[in-house]
């Protein structure tokens, strides 16, 4: 709702929860309009242009395709589905329905990773060879309960803010990943998913990137790209919450620094999608971007229990 605030192209109308009086409270606290206790109804009001599905990642797939079948443009949170069969169930059916299918990886619309992705396409640092980034935050005390639950969040931290880094670095590279080994463990307050867990990733063009997150430790989400003739860093390079110093290392020395702020990276996005739906343009991370990500998530899923590295196929 902050992002809301900022945004310039689009509001929020209304609003949907199972309990009609914590909707109708929740309206009031951020000035929305319309309160609604079924998500049917929100997609049937003719108040409602698009919808953006914010629930537990095991009702994406049902509330995505509630919202498509009523006609409605959507904007998923991440991680897109619990596997890549339901994320390429919701890229046909909006193929089919002729409706955007947009996914809210909100890093995309950052200043730092925008930095980041232009200083490395311009030969900054010479070829990539390690690429790092790291999302980590407290988690036994976090409100979305059902995180430690596997049958509605698909997995534990590598979904939840996993599926960021991922993003991020293939953003950033413009490169795609194309295997994946990952190790983790998990303890008395995670239930039946991973408390943390460390991903190696290869890319198409040879890169290395690690991956490393975790709801152990206090937040941080640092990232760092190695390149023959140098390095880009940011101590918390992906945060939208304060300013954020990157680094240009040349022979171990910082020869330039660059501050930036991603405070917009929420009302960017919302705004992104709003003009791709009134001008007919295309969404920065379509359905078919979700859907990748979700491919990779899989494979690290599937390396975790076999110990064994896994390859990654692009979507078709």
């Amino acid at each position: 709702m902050p992002g809301f605030a900022k945004a310039k192209r689009c509001r929020v109308s209304a609003l949907s929860r199972r309990d009609l009086a914590a909707a109708r409270a929740s309206a009031r606290e951020y000035n929305i309009p319309i309160a609604f206790d079924s998500a049917e109804d929100l997609c049937r009001s003719a108040e409602v242009d698009a919808v953006l599905v914010t629930t537990p990642n095991s009702c994406h797939l049902q509330d995505v395709l509630l919202a498509l079948k009523h006609g409605k443009p959507v904007l998923c949170e991440k991680p897109m589905g619990m596997n890549a069969d339901e994320c390429r169930e919701m890229v046909r059916a909006a193929r089919d329905a002729g409706l955007l299918l947009g996914i809210a990886q909100v890093f995309r619309f950052e200043h730092s990773t925008a930095s980041l992705r232009a200083r490395i396409a311009s030969g900054q640092i010479g070829t990539p060879v390690f690429a790092r980034a790291e999302f980590s935050y407290p988690g036994r005390e976090h409100p979305r309960k059902w995180l430690t639950d596997a049958k509605l969040a698909g997995g534990g931290p590598i979904a939840d803010v996993g599926v960021h880094c991922i993003d991020a670095l293939r953003y950033i590279l413009q490169d795609e990943v194309i295997e994946v080994t990952a190790r983790g463990y998990s303890d008395q307050d995670s239930g039946d998913v991973e408390a943390a867990a460390v991903l190696a990733l290869r890319f198409s063009r040879g890169t290395l990137g690690s991956v490393m997150v975790s709801t152990r430790v206090p937040y941080r989400t640092p990232i760092e790209i190695v390149g023959d003739q140098g390095a880009l860093r940011g101590m918390d390079a992906l945060n939208v919450e304060h300013p954020i110093l990157l680094q240009l290392v040349k022979a171990g020395t910082i020869v330039e620094t660059e501050e930036v702020t991603n405070y917009e990276a929420y009302a960017r996005q919302v705004d992104e999608f709003a003009i791709a739906l009134q001008e007919r343009t295309t969404f920065r991370v379509p359905g078919e971007e979700g859907w990748q990500n979700q491919l990779i998530l899989d494979a690290a899923y599937r390396s975790l229990k076999t110990g064994m590295a896994q390859g990654v196929q692009p979507v078709s």
